[in-house]
């Protein structure tokens, strides 16, 4: 930009109103198709580019939205930043992603700065599952989804999958194949995808009547392929060995079969598994 060039300059050498100028690049249809046409053609000559902090101070808030997630390592993450961009774009937003890396502390320093950033609304897949993150947040004027989790409580709005029903699906699928011995690798069970879908698993046992001693669980810290790896360590460590696998997440899945192909296990081959995503599962949005 031309050093000093405002939205006066352009409005002097367009022989418009600075208000015109204004409507022109906040409100083009307000404007006849000739002005609008000069205005732009004098926009694009000095080169101006308007101050987007002063129109954020007037406004109130930026033309920003915030998307906050757990892991960028994760596909699934990365396929809902590209529909979030996408999505963004149609309403003339812009993205910033950023990744909390699972840890409460950074999801607050990021919630902080989206507050100071006055960004115009903020998806997030919280980190911290005590709940006092999005109690501070929720003082600020700033509306918030959550995805792939549910709010504990009535308030806000939040979209997820119906993990019980992906993790009974799973569970079928390997039934059907002959398995009558599973193993379910989870993240934390305080992760209520964790816990729902272990439920859905056990359900499609019980449809089977198999007890629930036929679903060997075996819990890592984190949603990564590094503990699904340890994760495979201690299932080749089991004596008999469960005949398939189900992991709550891809990259859970990704790191056991990492650890059984180090160990010269063939899979699929006498073991199967079964990562279980998102898409497996209907979604379904809440709002309250």
């Amino acid at each position: 930009m031309a050093p000093g060039v405002g939205i006066k300059e352009v409005a002097r050498e367009a022989g418009v109103s600075v208000g015109t100028v204004s409507n022109v690049i906040n409100r083009p249809e307000s404007v006849s198709e000739a002005t609008r046409g000069r205005v732009q053609a004098v926009i694009e000559r000095l080169g101006y580019v308007r101050q987007e902090s002063a129109r954020q101070l007037r406004a109130g808030h930026s033309r920003i939205i915030a998307l906050l997630v757990l892991d960028m390592a994760n596909p699934f993450f990365v396929d809902v930043a590209r529909g979030t961009e996408r999505a963004a774009r149609e309403a003339g937003l812009g993205v910033m992603v950023c990744n909390s890396a699972q840890s409460p502390e950074e999801e607050a320093d990021y919630l902080g700065l989206f507050a100071e950033q006055r960004v115009r609304g903020v998806l997030m897949t919280p980190a911290d599952m005590t709940g006092r993150n999005l109690a501070s947040f929720r003082r600020q004027p700033i509306p918030f989804v959550l995805v792939d989790r549910v709010l504990p409580s009535a308030e806000g709005c939040s979209v997820s999958v119906d993990d019980v029903t992906g993790g009974e699906l799973a569970v079928r699928h390997l039934l059907g194949l002959g398995h009558r011995t599973l193993a379910y690798v989870s993240g934390p069970m305080r992760l209520a995808q964790c816990r729902d879908r272990r439920e859905g698993a056990l359900r499609a046992l019980r449809e089977r009547g198999l007890g629930e001693s036929a679903l060997r669980h075996v819990e890592v810290d984190r949603l990564d392929v590094t503990s699904g790896r340890d994760a495979g360590a201690r299932l080749l460590g089991m004596s008999p060995r469960p005949t398939a696998v189900f992991c709550a997440n891809d990259l859970l899945a990704l790191g056991v079969l990492q650890s059984l192909y180090g160990a010269g296990v063939s899979v699929p081959g006498r073991w199967r598994w079964w990562g279980m995503t998102t898409s497996s599962s209907r979604r379904r949005p809440r709002c309250r």
